[in-house]
């Protein structure tokens, strides 16, 4: 639960993930456990304490993105990426800034939505079976119409099925009759729930999505008009139902999503969507720098800081309109990023600077840091190549000293040509097991090891070759 992180426990599951970058971590747990205290406060004060929005200071490849992303995921809050430069086309016709709040309010109801279909799916994987047995052995008092929709072929019906052992139509009793269909039912759902009847084909009926497009053109896009376009025509043009034959296995995933959309309360979902973006919402910026301005100049620059100005409302505190109703901006919690090789955070406007109090400066990863990156993180790259080839029955083996020497060699090539931190190594790995992966399918031999020397000849030859390493590596 959210509540009961402290900033040590939320660093330690950040260090799961990423290596270093203790300030940065150490940040982003205090907003995200002050966020725990403000729900603490009374009513008169919660609305007064407003986030401690960060600045990331540090060159591409260190950290910044996966930080704000597993803080995110950690807590499981509404979370958006942006670039800055987006907004920031010569004349200004990039989307405006608006956007960013309907997109993360649409990621939140996507969000709310999975945790409620995860509440119901016991309650839908019931309705699905008895709707998959109405399939097979549909009800009916006319002897015309207790047909089974099964496909001719290999697959009888379960009512002829029945009929084999004493037919219908000479249970003159009602009672009798119905008694007896529904003891048919009974013995299709038990097989059902076995799984004997996966591979046999039924006929469903399925919703056809032929609903018209209609273009809309406005500044601020349909989201900005408050009006959900597709709700209102799925009202004015209903939905067509189409029949699919499918296995039982097939119809299941079908049907199962369909029943679950029903069961869901989706004005709950809404507003319990908005309450999230508005409490626990997290914006990330990135490439803030790319929008600050060193001095008063004309052209693309005074772009630049209109788009600062029209970010700060947003970032001040404001209501934005979506199509799930109006969110308020005023405590989401906002991170900014930019290397700032050509700007530094004073060149912004006063008044952005002044809602990013805190500023943490990441580090440039060193050998010994995209040595730890390879092998420590629970995701860890040596682990995702090895994964990936053992689904080819290749048991991939990388020795100390060869992932030392990757490191060396990634180390290295940062230095020679442009420095893109942690995402040298995909680069490298990429190149160093380009031959065992092209392979893996066809190969007979099952086992490799990686070593030292093998990585020194697959690599070297590029390293030394400075402009040649600027094109492979």
């Amino acid at each position: 639960m959210i509540n009961d992180l402290t900033p040590s426990q939320i660093v330690s599951e950040l260090d799961q993930y990423i290596i270093g970058q203790e300030n940065a971590k150490k940040a982003v747990a205090i907003a995200l456990r002050n966020r725990i205290r403000r729900q603490k406060l009374p009513p008169e004060l919660i609305d007064e304490v407003t986030p401690k929005n960060i600045i990331m200071i540090g060159p591409t490849g260190v950290g910044k993105t996966e930080i704000v992303k597993r803080l995110a995921k950690l807590v499981k809050a509404p979370f958006v990426k942006v670039e800055a430069t987006k907004f920031t086309e010569v004349g200004y016709v990039g989307r405006d800034v608006d956007s960013i709040i309907r997109d993360i309010t649409e990621v939140s109801v996507q969000l709310v939505r999975k945790e409620w279909a995860s509440k119901v799916e016991d309650k839908a994987k019931q309705l699905v079976d008895e709707k998959i047995v109405d399939y097979l052995f549909p009800v009916s008092t006319k002897r015309k119409e207790q047909k089974t929709n099964f496909l001719d072929g290999p697959f009888s019906s379960g009512i002829e099925e029945e009929e084999k052992k004493e037919p219908f139509d000479i249970l003159k009793n009602k009672d009798e009759r119905e008694e007896r269909l529904e003891r048919t039912r009974k013995k299709f759902k038990d097989k059902l729930e076995k799984g004997e009847l996966e591979n046999r084909l039924i006929e469903i009926e399925v919703e056809e999505n032929t609903q018209p497009t209609v273009e809309i053109f406005s500044n601020s896009g349909i989201e900005g008009m408050g009006i959900n376009f597709k709700d209102i025509l799925g009202r004015m043009f209903p939905q067509k139902r189409k029949k699919q034959k499918v296995t039982i296995a097939e119809a299941r995933k079908i049907l199962l999503y369909t029943e679950a959309q029903k069961l869901i309360d989706m004005d709950e979902v809404i507003r319990d969507a908005v309450d999230k973006v508005e409490n626990l919402g997290i914006v990330f910026i990135d490439e803030i720098d790319k929008i600050a301005t060193q001095e008063k100049s004309y052209g693309p620059d005074v772009s630049r800081g209109g788009v600062q100005r029209d970010i700060l409302p947003i970032i001040e505190g404001s209501t934005v309109m979506t199509k799930y109703g109006a969110v308020k901006t005023d405590h989401i919690l906002f991170i900014a990023a930019g290397a700032f090789t050509t700007s530094k955070p004073s060149d912004l406007i006063p008044e952005l600077q002044g809602r990013f109090p805190i500023r943490v400066e990441l580090n440039i990863l060193n050998k010994e840091d995209l040595k730890r990156i390879l092998t420590e993180p629970r995701n860890s790259l040596i682990k995702q190549y090895v994964a990936l080839l053992a689904t080819e029955d290749l048991k991939i083996e990388i020795t100390d000293d060869a992932i030392d020497e990757i490191a060396e060699t990634s180390f290295l090539v940062n230095e020679q040509t442009e420095n893109i931190g942690a995402r040298r190594l995909y680069t490298v790995l990429e190149k160093l097991l380009e031959d065992i992966s092209f392979n893996a399918p066809s190969s007979k031999k099952k086992q490799f090891t990686i070593d030292k020397r093998y990585v020194r000849k697959k690599l070297q030859s590029i390293v030394r070759n400075e402009d040649l390493s600027r094109y492979i590596l």
